[in-house]
């Protein structure tokens, strides 16, 4: 990877107003024999503003497993030492104005052996106000403690220590991964694990001398913030517990104090742990490219590659395939395809923003492989005396980190019905028929399945029967041959009994007259299991008469003046007829009359049955224009000289008829619901008693409403003038 220098945007939590505190530690041991062990405490301090000395003498108690004070130690002030500046981003230089010093007291003291071993303990206060994670950060301090295991347990024991120390910086969104290993000087298992750091000490007694004795609480968590989830990362912080490395993500800007802890065992025995906290320093970093190419984790593709480039922060690209049989096994495009010429492994190298002064190169390696797709080739079929089948898997398949490995699935009827062989011989089958044969062939991660038959010839094909089929002329029959006999290797022709022949397996024929027909079959074979055998089933088919539907209508346009259709039947063969009209209403009888009411147009169906219940259908259209006729003169004279004198409408195919005059007023001076009655012109008098007068010469309102006949009512209301001249 290339490197330079990028000035860090840093908010450096404003550090300068803020107090020295602590920023990790850790405690361990070493056995030197003759029951001396040397004591050995790291300590971690912010010293940018070095206002807070280290401890000098520091205080670390030693314990029986009850609690009780052995020795209190102090360690003389050793001096210390600054940590190099360091962050998870080789491209980034770490500002100058953060410190951490690093400060190793040790001692050496003799521990008698007694039962339940020691605990030493050293504690601290306190920590930076400007954590994240904790509440009320400023006043949590720290503990550190490590067990000295009863020597019935083991006689001889030393802990183990944490190789580096974490990054002081973390970019924020750029991945972290931490050799947070440790060594163990006695060769023990060690398991690495997240844990919750314990607090200790307080603010009014920063470093006690004495410090106090088992059981320690752990620091005070802000939700959502735990042990195992102890800062804002995606993914999540994680701790591998065998390698002890740590990944993630930090997502914010901040401090955070995280707790990891190894657990060293001997012959499945916890004899120590060693549990250290740090704090993280997450920053603004400006982005840099990171490389990355995702793993492989299918081998059977076949020799062309569709590369995935998982790179951030990169604007330019340079792939080299490393194929060594190619030239130009090159590409300067975000997502390539390659081809190699042969299997292989290769080692395939991507750089983003190549030629630049923080460019990043990774590499993956890639392992080419033909593609996975097996086969084999069906055994011709045999008869079932003596069958003895032979397979063989065969296809594109082999090559790859491992071996492939077979699985045959015979079916039903098979001995052997299954084998992880590749090639297997002397299946037997112990019944006729066809049957799936299942080869998946697995290697690399991949599996693939490929499925053929194999055909067992019955020396005497089955009985051939069929249930008997009934129906109307025309009669549609699926005929199938049950002999489950190798097409390929027999002969079939069918009698329909009708005159019709088919040498089809399974052929569809159509009974077009009325009958009882005898179905023959004859299944012939010219090897295999030789012979000719004929099968007959009487009466199989019965073809029913259909009748005939038929029908005429007159007229077959109506209208409002005669809305009447006549029907006349000219079906033939039926012993039961219906007629539907088209508008809701239907009749038995299909000769005879039919009223339509409302306009439109009606399809008519003819419905026809003979005895055996076979049906027959015919269709017309009738076209109904039935709309009400209206019309209303604009003048009228009643002069007494018998012309025009009457004022009214002229309407058809109408019902509820209302018919008023009004004058010019609105006032209402004639009113009929009688069709026939018009207006004489005359106006009665207000109390309706005597013989009314002939209005005056003017212009008067009328007002007329009535509905459709029939059952579709439909309210049609008119308004107009009319004028009455004398």
């Amino acid at each position: 990877m290339k490197k330079f220098s990028i000035a860090l945007v840093l908010f450096l939590f404003s550090l300068k107003g803020f107090s020295t505190h602590i920023v990790g530690g850790e405690i361990f041991y070493d056995y030197l024999g003759g029951n001396n062990y040397r004591i050995t405490l790291k300590l971690y301090r912010d010293c940018f503003n070095g206002l807070a000395p280290y401890d000098n003498p520091a205080s670390i108690g030693v314990f029986d497993v009850n609690g009780n004070l052995v020795q209190n130690l102090f360690l003389n002030f050793p001096g210390s030492v600054q940590v190099p500046y360091s962050i998870n981003n080789a491209c980034i230089t770490a500002p100058t104005n953060i410190c951490v010093e690093e400060a190793v007291y040790d001692t050496i003291v003799n521990l008698a052996p007694i039962a339940g071993g020691y605990d030493i303990t050293y504690q601290r206060c306190c920590r930076n106000n400007t954590i994240l994670n904790l509440t009320n950060p400023q006043d949590v301090g720290a503990t550190y403690t490590a067990h000295i295991p009863d020597v019935s347990i083991v006689p001889i024991n030393s802990s183990p220590r944490f190789n580096n120390f974490p990054p002081i910086f973390l970019c924020v969104n750029y991945p972290v991964n931490f050799d947070h290993s440790a060594i163990d000087p006695d060769g023990d298992m060690l398991v690495y694990e997240f844990a919750d750091p314990y607090d200790g000490a307080s603010s009014v007694n920063p470093m006690p001398q004495p410090p106090a004795a088992l059981p320690y609480v752990t620091v005070p968590w802000l939700p959502p913030y735990n042990g195992q989830y102890p800062m804002s990362s995606s993914p999540a912080m994680a701790v591998n517990n065998t390698t002890g490395m740590l990944t993630g993500a930090p997502n914010m800007i901040g401090q955070w104090v995280v707790g990891v802890r190894v657990k060293e065992y001997r012959n499945n025995q916890l004899l120590s742990i060693n549990m250290r906290d740090f704090q993280f320093n997450v920053v603004n970093c400006p982005p840099v490219p990171v490389s990355s190419i995702p793993s492989q984790t299918i081998y059977c593709f076949g020799m062309t590659v569709n590369f995935q480039n998982n790179s951030v922060n990169g604007t330019t690209w340079h792939w080299d395939f490393g194929d060594p049989l190619a030239v130009n096994d090159t590409s300067n495009q975000f997502t390539p395809s390659w081809t190699y010429s042969q299997s292989g492994t290769y080692n395939v190298m991507l750089i983003a923003n190549p030629g630049t002064q923080c460019a990043d190169t990774g590499f993956t390696t890639f392992y080419i492989y033909p593609l996975l797709n097996p086969s084999f080739v069906a055994p011709p079929a045999q008869c079932l005396q003596g069958n003895s089948f032979n397979f063989t898997a065969g296809g594109a398949f082999g090559g790859g980190p491992g071996a492939p490995t077979f699985s045959w699935q015979f079916g039903a009827n098979a001995t052997p019905d299954s084998s992880n062989l590749q090639n297997v011989s002397n299946v037997t089958y112990s019944a006729a028929g066809v049957y799936l044969v299942t080869l998946t062939v697995s290697e690399n991660g991949c599996t693939m399945t490929y499925i053929d038959t194999v055909i067992v010839l019955d020396e005497t094909p089955l009985t051939y029967n069929a249930p008997p089929v009934e129906g109307c002329a025309p009669v549609t029959v699926q005929f199938s041959d049950t002999s489950f006999s190798d097409p390929s290797v027999i002969q079939v022709l069918w009698d329909f009994g009708d005159g019709n022949f088919s040498s089809q397996n399974n052929p569809v024929h159509v009974y077009t007259q009325p009958g009882v027909y005898t179905v023959t079959v004859n299944i012939s074979t010219n090897n295999f299991c030789i012979g000719n055998f004929t099968f007959t089933v009487s009466n199989m088919v019965t073809v029913f008469p259909s009748p005939s539907a038929g029908m005429s209508a007159n007229p077959t346009t109506i209208t409002v003046s005669d809305p009447i259709v006549t029907f006349t039947d000219l079906s033939s063969g039926a012993s039961s007829c219906w007629i539907y009209f088209g508008d809701g209403d239907s009749s038995n009888n299909c000769g005879g009359t039919h009223t339509y009411y409302a306009s439109g147009t009606y399809t008519v169906m003819q419905v026809v049955e003979n005895q055996y219940g076979c049906k027959d259908y015919a269709y017309l259209e009738i076209d109904a224009n039935l709309d009400p006729i209206f019309w209303i003169p604009n003048t009228f004279t009643p002069n007494g000289d018998d012309v025009n004198e009457f004022f009214a409408p002229v309407a058809m195919g109408i019902e509820d008829f209302h018919f008023m005059i009004f004058d010019r007023w609105g006032n209402l001076i004639f009113e009929s619901k009688d069709l026939a009655k018009g207006w004489d012109g005359t106006v009665k008098p207000p109390n309706g008693i005597g013989t009314g007068k002939i209005a005056q010469e003017d212009v008067y309102v009328w007002k007329v409403e009535f509905k459709n006949a029939g059952k579709r009512k439909v309210l049609h209301k008119y308004v107009g003038h009319v004028s009455l001249v004398k």
